[in-house]
C-alpha cells in the first residue's frame, strides 16, 4: 500500500522558515519524481516545486529564491524548505510521486498546514 505522509507544518510570521517533509512508503521512491503543491482555501492545488529522480528541479514562479525542494533516497523522503515566508504562502501543502514530474501516480495524502501571520 502507497503512502505519502506530510508533515512539518506550521504557524509561523512573516519571514520566518519552516522546513516540510514527506515520507513515502509502499514505493521505490529513488526512480519517481517528486512534487509539492498547495492549495489555499477557494482556490485550486497549485504546483509549489519539483524533482526528478535525477535532483533537477523546478518552481513556481512565485516561490523561486524562497523555496528548495530536496530528496533523499535513502530515507525514502522528500523536503520542502520554505524561507521568506509570506501571507500568500498561507495553504494545505501535498506531496505526491511519478515517473515524470506532472505525471502523478496515487492518491493526494492529508497534506499539511502552513499559516504564515502578516
Amino acid at each position: 500500500q502507497v503512502q505519502l505522509v506530510e508533515s512539518g507544518g506550521g504557524l509561523v510570521q512573516a519571514g520566518g522558515s519552516l522546513r516540510l517533509s514527506c515520507a513515502a512508503s509502499g514505493i521505490i521512491f529513488s526512480i519517481h519524481a517528486m512534487g509539492w503543491y498547495r492549495q489555499a482555501p477557494g482556490k485550486q492545488r497549485e504546483l509549489v516545486a519539483t524533482i526528478t529522480r535525477g535532483g533537477t528541479t523546478n518552481y513556481a514562479d512565485s516561490v523561486k529564491g524562497r523555496f528548495t525542494i530536496s530528496r533523499d533516497n535513502a530515507k525514502d523522503t522528500v523536503y520542502l524548505q520554505m524561507n521568506s515566508l509570506k501571507p500568500e504562502d498561507t495553504a494545505v501543502y501535498y506531496c505526491n510521486a511519478g515517473l515524470l514530474p506532472g505525471k502523478w501516480l496515487y492518491s493526494w495524502g492529508q497534506g499539511t498546514q502552513v499559516t504564515v501571520s502578516s
